[in-house]
């Protein structure tokens, strides 16, 4: 890692209330979005699941999948979290960007299968995020909207939009 980038345990410290958010949003369900490069430039989006443990945010994925493909040959992605059921979007709106990188590690990746159920703890991809900035999105007072973005070096920045 660099100054541009951070693990999540370093945004945590940053930018606790934030942070605690964005993990909300993203274990109220399952499934989200991600964005990733295609060999053209392109971008892809997959359905993904995600998790927190030792201070890192993992992304997790089925071996030879497309999205993991896209993720060696360029680490670059977006991660939208799911909004939920209809149009209330409680909490708000969440985003990941960064790279992830693969994770080839036995160590790392028996931590990882001990503590997540996978499939085949044999058999797919691992890979370890470095997060270049976090965005929460919502409604204030049925009259603002609030946009709050964190990058790895910098305080949280709100902006208010009637």
């Amino acid at each position: 890692m660099d100054d541009t980038t951070a693990n999540w345990a370093a945004f945590t410290t940053a930018a606790p209330d934030l942070a605690k958010t964005v993990e909300t949003r993203f274990t109220a369900h399952t499934h989200h979005v991600l964005a990733t490069l295609r060999k053209d430039g392109s971008p892809r989006t997959s359905g993904l699941e995600v998790r927190f443990l030792d201070g890192e945010f993992w992304l997790g994925m089925m071996p030879g999948s497309l999205k993991a493909r896209d993720l060696v040959r360029d680490p670059r992605f977006a991660l939208q979290a799911n909004p939920g059921e209809g149009a209330g979007m409680a909490g708000g709106d969440a985003r990941v960007s960064g790279r992830a990188f693969l994770v080839e590690d036995a160590g790392t990746i028996a931590r990882y299968t001990g503590q997540v159920q996978v499939p085949d703890p044999d058999d797919f991809h691992l890979f370890r995020t470095e997060l270049t900035e976090v965005t929460r999105t919502y409604i204030e007072d049925d009259t603002y909207l609030v946009v709050q973005v964190w990058n790895p070096g910098r305080e949280v920045r709100t902006m208010k939009r009637t």
